[in-house]
C-alpha cells in the first residue's frame, strides 16, 4: 500500500489529465498507480492524498465516514460571534444544512504560510481575517459557501489536514510518502474499518 501527502499549488487541478491543458496532479513526481482520495478545487491550496489502496481511498471519500478535514480561510470582513457560532451550528446552503464544524479565529496570519502565486487582491479599506474550520462532510465547495452565508467571503483556502495527515514541512508541489507500517498506524489512529492486514 502506498499514500502520497501533496501539498497541492493553487490553480492545479486535482486529477491527472486535462483536455483545455491545464496545469494537473501529473506535473509533480509521484509512483505510477496512485489515485486521489479527496477532490480540492483548482483555485484552493494544501493537502491531498493520493494512495494505490481502494479502502483508504474510500474511507477519506465517503460522506459517511465522517473524516475530519480543516482549512485554513483568509475571509474578507471581521468575523463576530454570530458568525463563528453559525459555523459551528451548521449554515443552511442551497443543498441542505451543513453538519456542525468547528470554527475558530487566528489571531495572526498562519505561520511559515507561503506566498500564494498570484497573491489576493488586497483592498486597503476592507479587512481580512484568517479562520481556522474543521468540517466532516465534503460537499462541492463547502467551505467557500459556508463562509459566504455568514458574511465572510472566502479570499484564499488552504486544506491544512486531512484526518490525522497533514500538510506540516511541505511546501507546495512537495509530497511525502509514508511508508506502509505509518500508513496503517494513520489508518488505526482513525479507526477505519478496513479489511486485515
Amino acid at each position: 500500500m502506498s499514500l502520497l501527502l501533496l501539498n497541492k499549488p493553487y490553480g492545479v487541478l486535482s486529477q491527472f489529465a486535462d483536455h483545455a491543458g491545464r496545469p494537473t496532479l501529473a506535473h509533480y513526481s509521484h509512483p505510477p498507480g496512485l489515485r486521489v482520495a479527496g477532490r480540492l478545487d483548482f483555485d484552493s491550496e494544501g493537502l491531498i492524498l493520493l494512495t494505490d489502496h481502494g479502502p483508504l481511498q474510500a474511507r477519506v471519500t465517503q460522506p459517511r465516514s465522517h473524516l475530519p478535514k480543516t482549512y485554513l480561510a483568509q475571509v474578507e470582513g471581521t468575523p463576530n460571534d454570530a458568525a463563528l457560532e453559525s459555523l459551528r451550528q451548521g449554515v443552511t446552503l442551497a443543498d441542505g444544512l451543513t453538519r456542525p464544524a468547528g470554527a475558530r479565529v487566528m489571531p495572526t496570519e498562519p505561520p511559515l504560510l507561503w506566498p500564494r502565486c498570484p497573491p489576493i487582491r488586497h483592498r486597503l479599506r476592507v479587512p481580512t481575517s484568517w479562520i481556522e474550520l474543521t468540517i466532516t462532510e465534503g460537499r462541492n465547495r463547502q467551505v467557500r459557501r459556508m463562509t459566504a452565508a455568514v458574511g465572510l467571503p472566502t479570499l484564499r483556502l488552504i486544506r491544512w489536514q486531512v484526518g490525522p495527515w497533514t500538510l506540516d514541512g511541505l511546501a507546495p508541489g512537495q509530497s511525502r510518502r509514508l511508508s506502509t507500517a505509518d500508513a496503517w498506524a494513520a489508518i488505526d489512529r482513525i479507526g477505519a474499518s478496513l479489511p486485515p492486514r
